[in-house]
């Protein structure tokens, strides 16, 4: 368990969340912020000042908007708040540490400006226990890392990479890489890292094998 962990039995069972779209929030990765909407600065500070929690919620685009907003997947990701900063036009950027999954029970009415939901971790209580090692096909990962690379024609700090543990590793990769909502949610939800990594890999080389391809000539 982290310095910035929170004891399982403390967890709250009411929290706030912010639905944004390809923002996803693993447990142990940490995701920075730039909050200017009104509704999610009361939402930042109302954290602040109360555990310094709040949940990453992605948007369903296979689901109609409701009264409070875009429709939601039912798994997410409860942060902490570990550094912030206000600038002068008002806007605040924060990092947020993500320490445990979740699943929405039932939305509460939209009494505040920010949405809020009854949650429950009970199928997630193992993310806060230090990440399992060698469980990891690195060899694989890295592999269909560098095809996926070479295809976008990206660089990467190797070095870097390779001093990476490999939770470090998935979970960063899982939150930085470019996928659609469908992918990234099944990323959120897949039920332990060998898992995660599995299907990481997977997307990646589907990615590369796609970016490779030549454009269909028109009939």
């Amino acid at each position: 368990m982290t310095a910035f962990a929170t004891p399982f039995a403390e967890l709250p069972a009411e929290i706030p969340f912010f639905p944004l779209e390809r923002a996803l929030l693993l447990p142990g990765g940490r995701l920075p912020l730039n909050i200017f909407e009104p509704r999610y600065l009361a939402m930042t500070e109302a954290a602040l000042a109360h555990l310094r929690l709040f949940g990453m919620m992605l948007p369903d685009p296979a689901l109609p908007p409701g009264p409070n907003g875009p429709g939601l997947f039912k798994v997410g990701c409860l942060g902490r708040i570990i550094s912030f900063a206000e600038t002068e036009d008002g806007r605040m950027l924060v990092t947020l540490q993500g320490l445990i999954r979740f699943r929405i029970q039932r939305e509460l009415p939209l009494e505040r400006p920010y949405r809020r939901a009854l949650v429950d971790y009970a199928s997630f209580q193992a993310d806060l226990a230090p990440p399992p090692e060698g469980v990891v096909d690195r060899e694989a990962l890295l592999a269909a890392l560098r095809e996926y690379f070479a295809a976008r024609r990206l660089q990467a700090n190797w070095q870097g990479i390779d001093q990476m543990s490999d939770a470090t590793l998935v979970t960063n990769l899982s939150m930085i890489c470019p996928f659609g909502a469908a992918e990234q949610q099944a990323l959120l939800e897949a039920p332990d890292l060998a898992s995660r990594a599995s299907m990481l890999t997977t997307l990646m080389r589907m990615e590369a094998a796609s970016d490779l391809e030549p454009p269909a000539l028109p009939s």
